[in-house]
């Protein structure tokens, strides 16, 4: 016996500094993990700096370069006090108190205090999204750490929500799982799901798209602002720890930094309310939870006012006010168990006290909000933030239905957002399922709520890359820990060893003496006894044997397996991230010889206004374009990308959309030039149906009886203008001497600029009213501090504006008036575009809008019997063919009379079942129709495929 204790303890040693020596390659193979993760992380954004050089991006981030740009040269104080007359021409705009600024103070710190004059500003704004992608990338590593530590993870979902169900709440203890401390604190498997899911952030396309150089835009910031905040939130809540909830101080502050950031602080801040609320729903609350929720939202929430163009609309927005009824519902909760807890009351009496304190509560705050609603104090839910629940198209506003990226997210753009991660991810998911806890539920909430929002818009993917991220490294991390532990033969060990508490000693405990506590625990909660059997099972048999041989198997293919999947995913990551680098105002374009070229046409555009046109000169462009002209070219412009006004949109559109004539008479009061996108592809002819339609929920007589300008665009594939677009200002800019018969009239227009490859045109526009130029500027009304001044519109618009009907959004409920009829022949044109379309076709012939000047008067269309047979001897399924059954099928019996009117063969329309507009009158009862087309000859005893006539169908 002796001799045998001897043995064991001289073995003691060497098994402890073997143990060290694996814990030190173990911490090694991390660092270098982490180092080759980040530096794949930076280079990667960093594609489009190297191919095209330090250039701003797009369109949004020439306006965050230029209040970058004042902000370093006037200072803060200035900068809230900007109002900006070169932009939205003639009304003008405060920069500073209509800006989230979070980006340009960022850029200008790190310029004055860190980096000084080794780099230029532009270089600094460049750069930035490469470097907060990197750092965004280590917080979501931190993510998926705290989702990963086994003090977090203790519980499973389905026995928490079963607890919540019987009114048995789960104690701290009781949700941490054994503690696997390896090296200087670190936890196993955390440490790995973290490498990993630092690694998946730092190239998922989900991320680049809005963090490659030169895509100085508020999302290359914010996502930061928004993970650190996340990071934050959920250490607060780490399990068995006392004082944790002091992180919630931090999250407030780092939540304040991502309102300052960007307007998406809605998202961070409900998601944080929904999953505050459904620890309460699962039992979870406690004086730490409630201590952390609260610093946070007070903190945040304080702080987040101070931003202006913020105020006070978390406390007044209907899509802020979630959070804060969570708030107040944590306070009198916190109460009642205050209050429990002091009178030591019953369970019974604890929630009778509960539902006398609500119903009390509740009954104070509802007589609150009759009392301040005719007061309009809530602010409505925007447009945008209301088509996350509606499908794309259907916001009921044109100017927002216009956007591409507004549009439903598909399969095929997961895929190609987050590749791998759209199978790694639900892995993970599931896990954390089973490795449940408070910081490890808002993983659960944070999945569900980004899937169903990046769903409805696929912009909105960028809000799953982190999570994706997060839960793809948790799977990932897992399955390579566990794998490299069976290949070690670790996991037989642990399986020997005793219990670890956090801090990595010894609890003392026997192996014996930690099954009879794990027994002891599965008969507390025989729900899940069957389960554990099975897994004890499973336990017991890997370790036979042959048990030992599957596990070893699995986990060489297992790991095989994800070298291979990783190698696709960084070879896809990187060629997405060349094609996501392009900077859209350089464009890569190809020779017909072969070659590559760089197509720098807008750049030379905005450079030649800058050079060649009076300093006060203004430029009409589609809004699309107004922060590259003033960023660039430094010149006024009628309107850009902040779209703050609808009306005034509107008559930029009526103007570029209406006949010449009519837009040259509103355009020599409002500019000097006008900038037109050409050369195909999205050019402004592309866009010019949503110009219209945004023209005409303003101006309603833009497109008569038509809300979705149907009659305006292009009525085939081969790029044939409809009669309204023909005749229209956009047109005659955009194809004048490319087109034959097009032209512009030389005593309004001057041709001044064509770019290299004929992307931009410039004409200068002649006959200017400078009484109308001059009359602007001296009529700018000032308020005492001085500093805002609003433009106003020259008088000799004043008939044009007169007939404007101000657009009233569905949601703003404060105000008196409504738009029901526009809203909803809007949404039925939308439903049926092809019978928006027809209409819009008739109404305008009835009006004879598209005729010519000198076009002969109208004769009566008649067919020919040869015709009638040809046309009724078809049989085939056509767009005509549907709209004709949704015509007659609706009774829409005026539709179809200016139908017939426009197009009598319509009436002898036959689909491919042999069935044509007499069969469905017929079908729907409809005598008015059937009398109409029987006047015109339409036999109703004729058999369709099935041998019936319209006759046999009324029998029926």
């Amino acid at each position: 016996m002796a001799g045998k204790s001897s043995s064991a303890s001289a073995a003691k040693p060497a098994e402890s500094s073997s143990d060290h020596l694996l814990n030190l390659v173990w911490i090694g193979a991390v660092v270098y993990g982490a180092a080759i993760f980040l530096s794949n992380a930076y280079a990667i954004r960093l594609q489009a700096i190297q191919e095209f050089g330090p250039v701003i991006h797009e369109f949004d981030p020439y306006f965050n370069w230029r209040a970058t740009q004042y902000l370093y040269e006037n200072g803060a104080k200035k900068f809230f006090n900007w109002f900006d007359h070169l932009v939205w021409y003639p009304l003008g705009r405060p920069v500073g108190t209509t800006i989230y600024p979070g980006m340009q103070f960022t850029a200008v710190w790190l310029k004055r205090y860190l980096i000084g004059d080794r780099m230029s500003l532009n270089d600094v704004c460049c750069y930035i999204p490469a470097w907060f992608g990197v750092v965004a990338s280590v917080l979501v590593g931190c993510i998926a750490y705290e989702a990963s530590l086994p003090q977090n993870t203790g519980g499973s979902i389905f026995a928490v929500a079963f607890d919540a169900l019987r009114g048995r709440y789960a104690s701290e203890s009781s949700m941490a799982g054994e503690a696997q401390s390896r090296f200087l604190g670190l936890a196993s498997p955390a440490v790995e799901c973290a490498l990993f899911a630092m690694g998946f952030m730092g190239v998922v396309p989900a991320h680049l798209m809005r963090s490659v150089g030169g895509g100085y835009d508020n999302e290359s910031v914010a996502v930061t602002a928004m993970t650190s905040t996340f990071y934050l939130w959920m250490r607060s809540l780490r399990n068995k720890e006392e004082k944790s909830y002091l992180f919630a101080v931090l999250a407030g502050l780092a939540y304040f930094y991502m309102v300052a950031a960007w307007g998406g602080y809605v998202f961070v801040l409900n998601l944080i309310g929904v999953h505050a609320a459904v620890l309460v729903l699962l039992g979870r609350f406690s004086t730490k939870v409630y201590l952390s929720y609260t610093l946070f939202y007070v903190i945040g929430t304080a702080l987040a006012i101070q931003v202006p163009v913020v105020g006070w609309t978390p406390l007044k927005s209907l899509e802020q006010l979630g959070p804060c009824a969570v708030f107040l519902g944590y306070q009198v909760l916190q109460y009642c168990e205050v209050q429990r807890k002091q009178k030591k009351m019953s369970r019974k009496e604890a929630w009778k006290f509960r539902v006398q304190i609500f119903v009390t509560s509740l009954a104070i705050v509802s007589l609150l909000i009759v009392v301040v609603t005719p007061k309009s104090y809530f602010g409505p839910i925007s447009s945008r933030v209301r088509g996350l629940f509606v499908p794309h198209t259907k916001t009921g506003n044109p100017l927002v239905d216009s956007v591409a990226e507004h549009q439903a997210a598909s399969n095929q753009a997961y895929w190609q957002y987050l590749h791998i991660l759209c199978f790694l991810a639900p892995m993970g998911f599931l896990m954390v399922l089973f490795r449940f806890g408070d910081s490890v539920a808002f993983l659960f909430v944070y999945a569900l709520t980004a899937y169903f929002f990046s769903h409805k818009m696929v912009r909105l993917i960028l809000l799953t890359g982190p999570i994706a991220s997060a839960l793809g490294g948790i799977a990932v991390g897992r399955i390579v820990s566990w794998s490299i532990s069976v290949l070690l033969g670790e996991d037989e060990e642990e399986e020997e060893s005793e219990p670890v508490k956090a801090n990595g000693k010894s609890d003392g405990k026997s192996k014996s003496e930690g099954r009879k506590k794990k027994a002891k625990k599965v008969k507390k909660d025989e729900s899940l006894a069957g389960l554990a059997a099975i897994r004890d099972g499973f336990a017991e048999a890997s370790k036979s044997k042959e048990g030992k041989i599957v596990k070893t198997i699995a986990a060489t293919i297992m790991l095989g397996s994800l070298y291979m999947q990783a190698s696709t995913f960084k070879t896809y990551a990187w060629r997405i991230s060349a094609s996501l680098s392009n900077p859209s105002i350089i464009l890569k374009g190809q020779t017909r010889e072969g070659n590559i070229i760089k197509v720098d046409d807008y750049r030379e555009a905005y450079w030649w206004l800058r050079d060649n046109t009076p300093e006060d000169a203004r430029i009409m462009a589609w809004w699309d374009y107004g922060y590259q002209i003033t960023g660039i070219a430094n010149r006024t412009t009628i309107a850009d990308g902040n779209t703050w006004n609808h009306e005034h949109i509107a008559l930029l559109g009526k103007t570029l959309t209406g006949p010449v004539e009519e837009g040259y008479s509103i355009a020599r009061h409002l500019a000097d030039y006008v900038l037109i996108w050409g050369g195909g592809g999205g050019d402004d002819l592309a866009k010019s149906p949503h110009l219209a339609r945004i023209a005409n929920s303003v101006y309603r007589d833009h497109c008569p009886g038509d809300v979705t300008c149907r009659a305006f665009g292009f009525v085939d594939r081969k790029g044939t203008p409809s009669p309204m677009m023909e005749k229209s200002f956009l047109y005659a800019l955009h194809s004048h001497q490319l087109k034959p018969g097009v032209t512009v009239d030389p005593t309004k227009f001057e041709h001044v600029f064509r770019s290299k490859y004929g992307k931009v045109r410039i004409y200068r526009i002649l006959g200017v009213s400078q009484e109308s130029k001059k009359w602007v500027v001296e009529n700018r009304e000032c308020d005492a501090g001085g500093w805002f001044c609003p433009g106003k519109y020259p008088p000799a618009l004043q008939e044009i504006l007169s007939s404007k009907k101000d657009f009233a959004q569905l949601e703003d409920f404060n105000r008196g008036d409504s738009d029901e009829d526009y809203q909803k022949e809007y949404f039925e044109n939308l439903n049926n575009p092809e019978m928006a379309r027809k209409r819009a076709e008739m109404k305008r012939k009835e009006l004879g809008l598209d005729e010519q000047v000198d076009a002969k008067p109208r004769v009566k269309k008649t067919l020919s019997d040869d015709e009638k047979v040809e046309i009724y001897s078809t049989w085939e399924d056509t767009e005509d063919t549907t709209l004709m059954w949704k015509i007659v099928t609706s009774n829409a019996v005026d539709d179809l009379k200016r139908w017939l009117e426009a197009d009598p063969g319509a009436a002898w329309l036959r689909s491919s079942d042999g069935r044509g507009p007499m069969w469905w009158a017929f079908e729907s009862k409809s005598q008015d129709i059937v009398t109409i087309l029987m006047k015109m000859g339409v036999p109703h005893e004729d058999k369709d495929k099935n041998g019936l006539s319209p006759v046999d169908i009324l029998k029926e």
